[in-house]
Order: C-alpha cells, then sequence, then structure tokens
C-alpha cells in the first residue's frame, strides 16, 4: 500500500487539528446551552482527544520520516 507524501499527510493533520478545536467547544458551548447530560460532554471531549492523538502520531511519524530522509 503506498503512503501518502509526507506534506499531504501535514496537511490532514493540522486540518483534522483546526476543525476539531471550535468544533469541540462549539458542542460543549451548545450542550451548556441546551442543558445535555455530562455524558455527551464526556463523549465529545474524547472524540477531540481521539482526534488530537490521531493528529500528534500523524506529525511524529512525518518528522520520523523527514529526520531519516536527511540522513
Amino acid at each position: 500500500m503506498p503512503t501518502e507524501p509526507p506534506e499531504r499527510q501535514s496537511r490532514i493533520a493540522a486540518i483534522v487539528i483546526i476543525v476539531t478545536f471550535p468544533a469541540w467547544m462549539g458542542v460543549s458551548w451548545l450542550g451548556g446551552r441546551m442543558g445535555w447530560d455530562a455524558s455527551y460532554a464526556i463523549l465529545a471531549d474524547l472524540a477531540a482527544l481521539a482526534a488530537f492523538f490521531w493528529a500528534m502520531v500523524v506529525l511524529f511519524q512525518v518528522w520520523q520520516r523527514r529526520r531519516k530522509n536527511e540522513e
């Protein structure tokens, strides 16, 4: 399976980070305003953490690949 170029992977990870943060804050704000159960807030927090973790793993892999290619 061919891997995507590091530039594309970095761009996708950046987009995930940029979209996740406002979406996470928006869901938290909306849940507070509408009186949603706390379990929905926990679900939103876990989804955001998963997205951030995925993006960090991808960026770490890109960084490692670039370091290896520079040697």
